[in-house]
């Protein structure tokens, strides 16, 4: 339950990226798929950044993956994170090949690492947002 209002920059919810979010909301990561080459992507597209078909899915993803890359944040660009400085910012290779920006919850920082296996949650941070977050599995 939500107990104070969320500051934070949120995403665009509407659109083509509609169907990610209403996922994220029922708890499930979705992901885009291409019915003519099978790829899987994460952020939505009209067309399928591997063979250009436009004959597209939205395919539950499994919410697991591997950090492919991290960083953590010292330098405050928005006086709504101040709190959480430093922060981390992980790529997150999802098991199903494509990769995802996201946080890693939950653990120490020499824990993030390179190579570690991560699973999704999901964080409601308003009644319309639910934003996908990851944490060491």
């Amino acid at each position: 339950m939500l107990t104070q209002a969320y500051r934070k920059p949120l995403p665009d919810i509407t659109g083509i990226h509609a169907p990610y979010w209403e996922g994220t909301r029922s708890g499930e990561l979705r992901l885009q798929r291409c019915c003519q080459c099978g790829a899987y992507w994460h952020l939505a597209s009209e067309f399928c950044p591997g063979c250009l078909g436009n004959e597209l899915q939205w395919t539950p993803a499994c919410g697991l993956g591997t950090i492919a890359a991290r960083i953590f944040v010292h330098q405050l660009n928005d006086p709504s994170f101040t709190a959480e400085v430093p922060y981390n910012v992980a790529w997150v290779e999802l098991d199903e090949g494509p990769l995802m920006t996201a946080n890693i919850v939950g653990a120490a920082k020499e824990d993030i690492r390179v190579g570690r296996r991560v699973q999704v949650f999901f964080d409601a941070v308003t009644p319309e947002v639910t934003i996908p977050r990851f944490r060491l599995a």
